[in-house]
């Protein structure tokens, strides 16, 4: 952007030559000449670091006060900037064309009490102008960072876009696996050969609850907690038709929390991480606790198994949506999504889902068809 300062320097160089030309007077010196431009030049020393200031502190919300605040402070000092930088140009084209009355001035002692005067002078005459210039390229930077955060928030959205349909559909194999349905139907077998038809057909609803949920999900990024939680409720119904009294479900759910936002399938994926690798392997009952909390500015979402837990977080529980919902998280979120699995105090693992707090309003996800 500094580059752009060339061209009001070269008209304002233009300018003093046709000015002077036209007026009938005596035609611009050198020293005018590199005045007139230089002057515009100094604001191209300055516009980087104008732009730094922009992207470290942008007017935006929740600070627009103290950052309007700051970028006027800014401006000010940006307006000393310039004319300290044009004084000390003519400074210098005064030592290199005009030696004599810098000679003339410092014998008299008044060298330092007139540059100092000509600074003041010159700072108060050019502030209204220097702060309009400082706006001028802040507004630039804004716009700038603006567009450029729009077209990575559309390449993110075209990324989401992609990654939900994998998840929806991992979501969907996760549940659908001939091992899962095997399982499902010959818990089904065993109940209808025991006369147990009640038993048998509220399996046979839930798990087309769960097939109906997973199909017909709104594509949709996020999804509030509460819808959430439906389906893992549903999940956890089967899971608990084929472990018996093995698996014991809770949940742990702070008031007001249900209508947050969250990753679709991300909490699914974590409560079946924990039966797959916790309860799964356990000889004797095994517990999966859901647990919900706001923790300020960020949600808090842990799935909790007394398994055998894990050994080494970062090796330890590959695949199964969680490197895809890590990686969503990233998408979504930048560095302000986390998903992090460590050994619980108890024994087993504890998977804890933190991400920034934004409630959805009940239309966001289509009911199911």
């Amino acid at each position: 952007m500094s580059v752009v300062w060339l061209a009001p320097a070269v008209l304002a160089t233009i300018s003093q030559v046709v000015g002077r030309r036209l007026n009938g007077e005596p035609a611009a010196s050198l020293r005018e000449l590199i005045w007139s431009g230089g002057d515009w030049l100094v604001y191209s020393i300055l516009t980087p670091a104008v732009f730094w200031v922009s992207r470290r502190w942008p007017i935006e919300r929740p600070h627009l006060t103290r950052r309007a605040i700051l970028h006027l402070g800014v401006a000010v000092l940006f307006c000393v900037g310039w004319a300290t930088g044009g004084k000390l140009l003519e400074l210098a084209l005064r030592l290199i064309f005009d030696i004599d009355s810098i000679r003339t001035a410092a014998a008299a002692g008044v060298f330092w009490t007139r540059l100092g005067l000509d600074l003041a002078g010159w700072i108060l005459v050019t502030l209204p102008f220097g702060v309009v210039v400082y706006l001028s390229i802040a507004g630039m930077a804004h716009a700038i960072r603006y567009f450029e955060e729009s077209r990575d928030r559309e390449t993110q959205v075209a990324r989401l876009a992609e990654q939900l349909a994998g998840a929806r559909f991992a979501a969907l194999q996760a549940q659908v696996n001939p091992h899962f349905l095997f399982n499902t139907l010959n818990t089904i077998a065993v109940l209808v050969r025991d006369n147990d038809r009640t038993a048998a057909v509220a399996i046979v609803e839930q798990l087309s609850d769960v097939l109906r949920r997973t199909l017909s999900r709104h594509r949709a990024n996020e999804v509030r907690l509460e819808d959430e939680l439906d389906l893992v409720r549903q999940y956890l119904e089967i899971e608990r038709a084929r472990f018996s009294d093995r698996l014991r479900p809770a949940f742990d759910l702070d008031a007001g929390v249900l209508s947050a936002a969250v990753p679709g399938f991300a909490v699914q994926h974590l409560v079946e991480n924990a039966i797959r690798h916790g309860i799964a392997r356990r000889p004797d009952a095994g517990l999966v606790r859901v647990a919900a909390r706001r923790d300020g500015d960020w949600l808090e979402v842990s799935v909790t198994d007394d398994g055998p837990g894990i050994v080494d977080p970062a090796v330890d529980r590959k695949g199964h949506g969680i490197d895809n919902t890590r990686e969503r998280l990233s998408a979504l979120y930048g560095g302000r999504g986390t998903l992090t699995l460590a050994p619980n105090a108890t024994g087993g693992t504890v998977a804890t889902l933190r991400v920034p707090y934004r409630e959805l309003p009940l239309e966001t996800e289509h009911a199911p068809a």
